[in-house]
């Protein structure tokens, strides 16, 4: 018997379609046909009442996998500007392939047959689905009307408000009190300013230091509603008439102490600090870890291989190696000693207590 791949299963078997028969394949295609229902149920949900949204480009299309057709399914439906939910979903759901691959879905896996009509939508239900999109679609676009009409309205009630505020500040800079004063000379707008500001009763100073707070600040020319920004000197140039830019010229601070300091460190602190990361992935314990790299050695310099090479001279360290090697055969010899002296003693003492009982 040939191969056969169950699309359910996800698997090749050898058995042949009697595959679908099995527990492994029908509780598997129950998990498959849950999942499915409840998709199709929310689809359902908008037949009597479609949804509609702006379109929002900024979002992918969202598909739906049909286990019956076996390939992905768009699920809204939009032109560009309206969005219908579940759209693209409910009319593949009422195509004749769909209910052909339906019922061959069924029969070959062998389905439960009371679930096979709730995946796929009637012509009736198609009708009554495209009225009701329609009534949707023209309400969606009423809606979309007023609230444009709303933005429309605030925008121009703004922009008066606006107009009025800036007439206002005309009507107010003509009149002639403002800029005259009592005896026909000239009153600067500072002045004028510093009269409507300066409480009853207070000094003339006062009035003058909240004046020139004010000047500081940027304030409309007078009768034009124009913002002051300050004066242009006329010598300097500016990059237009090819004159250096600012940010190539030189900076008088720098060179000296006055200048930014360098921020972070230096390249020699980064690099020896660099070193020193690597050093410490190495074994603490190795031949040479103590060793000083900065020191100054001569041409008799011979390599540093630990014990007393680093102090003495190398016939030192042959001694010292056979001194300890000595040591350490005393201890061994004395030890096998007191174990060979103990199994003697045992040994005596277990003769005597059998010659006592014979």
């Amino acid at each position: 018997m040939g191969a056969y791949y169950c699309a359910v299963c996800k698997q090749t078997t050898f058995t042949g379609k009697g595959h679908n028969f099995g527990k492994n394949h029908q509780s598997r295609l129950r998990v498959v046909l849950l999942k499915f229902l409840e998709k199709v149920k929310e689809a359902r949900r908008t037949l009597k009442k479609p949804q509609v949204e702006k379109f929002d480009c900024t979002q992918q299309k969202k598909t739906f996998w049909c286990y019956c057709c076996g390939r992905d399914v768009e699920r809204n439906v939009t032109d560009g500007n309206m969005t219908v939910l579940y759209g693209g979903l409910l009319e593949h759901m009422a195509t004749p392939e769909h209910r052909k691959n339906t019922h061959k879905f069924w029969w070959e896996n062998r389905a439960d047959p009371k679930f096979r009509d709730k995946v796929i939508i009637t012509e009736e239900e198609t009708e009554r689905f495209k009225a009701e999109v329609e009534k949707a679609l023209e309400s969606f676009v009423e809606e979309e009307d007023e609230f444009l009409k709303q933005q429309a309205d605030k925008i121009r009630a703004q922009e008066k408000h606006r107009q009025e505020v800036f007439q206002s500040l005309l009507e107010r800079d003509a009149e002639p009190e403002l800029f005259n004063g009592p005896n026909g000379t000239d009153v600067s707008a500072e002045d004028a300013v510093s009269s409507q500001f300066t409480p009853q009763g207070s000094d003339r100073q006062a009035g003058s230091s909240f004046v020139e707070s004010m000047v500081k600040a940027p304030r409309a020319a007078a009768g034009h509603g124009l913002t002051f920004i300050g004066y242009q000197d006329s010598n300097t140039g500016n990059v237009h008439t090819g004159a250096l830019p600012p940010w190539l010229q030189q900076d008088p601070l720098e060179g000296t102490s006055a200048a930014h300091p360098e921020i972070g460190p230096s390249l020699q602190e980064f690099l020896k600090q660099k070193e020193q990361e690597k050093l410490k992935k190495l074994p603490p314990n190795r031949v040479g870890a103590n060793f000083d790299h900065s020191s100054h050695t001569d041409a008799n310099w011979l390599p540093s291989f630990g014990r007393v090479w680093n102090s003495g001279r190398r016939w030192q360290s042959r001694h010292q190696f056979r001194q300890e090697e000595g040591q350490t055969n005393r201890r061994r010899r004395k030890k096998k000693d007191h174990c060979t002296e103990g199994a003697k003693k045992a040994k005596t003492t277990e003769q005597l207590t059998n010659s006592d009982s014979s």
